[in-house]
C-alpha cells in the first residue's frame, strides 16, 4: 500500500538519481530504500525504474508515481501552512451577513481593501433574509454580522462601527416640510415606506412609533432608490440613514426632517463569535470598515 514515507523516498530518488544519496536524504539505509521500492513494485506488479543505471531511468509507471508524489507532498505542505495560518488567525473564511439594506455602498469598498490585505481569507456574502442574523454565527453559517441591534448573546462580541441620524425623508413640496422636525404623531396619517423587514429591525418603529402606539399604513420596497422614487412621487414618507441619502438631498431630489426634536440616533455594530485565540482578520476587517466609513460617509459619529 502506498504511504507518505514512500512518496518522500520517490522524491529523494528522483532528485538525487542514486540509491545511496536518496537513503542519506530520508535517513534510511540503501537496503531499506530497496525494500520499500520492492514492496511497491510487488503491490503494483510492475517496475518503477531500471536497475544498475546511473542516474536512475524511470519507467512510465515510475514517472507517474513520482509525479503523484510531488503533487501530494506539495498539497500536504500547503495544507500544513494553511493550518498554521488559521491557528494564528491569518487565514480562514469571512462570510458576512448584512441586516442593513443600504450598507452595500460602503461595505463593498471595505471588502476590496480587506481582500488586498488578507489574500488567504476567503470572502463571501450570506444571501437571503434572516429574522435573527446573529444566530447565523452560532449555526456556523456566517462569521460576521452587520446589525443595528446589540443584544445579549452568549459568546458573541459586538463592535461599534458608527452612529448616525435617521431623518424622515419627504417630497420637496410635502406639507410636512413646514415643520422643524417630525413627531410620532406626524406619521399616523402618512404611508410609511420601508424595506421589507420585521418591525423590530426598524429603528423608527422600535424607538419612536412603537412606544407611541402609532401604526401607519405601510408599503415596502427592496431598494433605497425605489423608496426615494416613491417618496418623491408623494406615495408616502420614509426614514433612511442620513449617509445613505446624502447625495439625493444635495441634488434636492427629496428633503429631510429630523425625527423628534433631538433627531433619531441609530447605531451599527459588527457581531462576531467570541473565540480564543481571536481571529485577527475579523478584527482587522472591522477596523478597515470603520476607517473607510469615517473617511467617506457624511454625518456619522462615534
Amino acid at each position: 500500500m502506498l504511504e507518505i514515507r514512500h512518496l518522500d523516498t520517490l522524491i529523494a530518488l528522483a532528485e538525487t538519481g542514486r540509491l545511496a544519496k536518496a537513503a542519506q536524504r530520508v535517513h534510511l539505509t540503501e537496503s531499506a530504500i530497496s525494500y520499500q521500492i520492492k514492496n511497491l513494485e510487488d503491490h503494483y506488479g510492475t517496475k518503477f525504474f531500471e536497475r544498475n543505471t546511473s542516474p536512475l531511468q524511470w519507467t512510465p509507471a515510475g514517472e507517474r508515481l513520482v509525479a503523484l508524489a510531488y503533487d501530494v507532498v506539495r498539497r500536504i505542505n500547503d495544507t500544513n501552512l494553511e493550518i498554521v495560518q488559521i491557528i494564528e488567525g491569518k487565514a480562514g473564511q469571512l462570510r458576512i451577513a448584512v441586516e442593513c439594506h443600504s450598507c452595500f455602498e460602503w461595505l463593498m469598498p471595505s471588502m476590496d481593501t480587506f481582500r488586498d490585505r488578507w489574500p488567504q481569507v476567503e470572502m463571501d456574502l450570506v444571501s437571503g433574509f434572516h429574522p435573527d442574523p446573529v444566530h447565523l454565527l452560532h449555526d456556523g453559517r456566517a462569521d460576521l454580522i452587520i446589525t443595528s441591534q446589540k443584544k445579549s448573546y452568549a459568546k458573541t462580541q459586538f463592535h461599534d462601527l458608527f452612529g448616525y441620524y435617521m431623518p424622515a425623508i419627504i417630497a420637496k413640496d410635502h406639507k410636512l416640510t413646514k415643520k422643524s422636525h417630525l413627531t410620532a404623531k406626524d406619521f399616523s396619517s402618512q404611508t410609511l415606506i420601508t424595506y421589507p423587514v420585521p418591525d423590530e429591525r426598524l429603528d423608527l418603529i422600535r424607538q419612536v412609533l412603537g412606544p407611541a402606539k402609532i401604526s401607519p399604513p405601510r408599503r415596502t420596497a427592496m431598494l433605497t432608490e425605489a423608496i426615494l422614487q416613491l417618496v418623491a412621487s408623494q406615495r408616502g414618507i420614509a426614514a433612511l440613514p442620513s449617509w445613505a441619502i446624502h447625495n439625493y438631498l444635495q441634488r434636492e431630489y427629496v428633503t429631510s426632517k429630523p425625527i423628534t426634536k433631538n433627531g433619531l440616533r441609530c447605531q451599527l455594530y459588527a457581531a462576531i463569535k467570541e473565540t480564543y485565540p481571536p481571529q485577527h482578520y475579523l478584527l482587522d476587517f472591522i477596523q478597515i470598515t470603520k476607517e473607510h466609513c469615517f473617511r467617506e460617509l457624511e454625518d456619522i459619529f462615534e
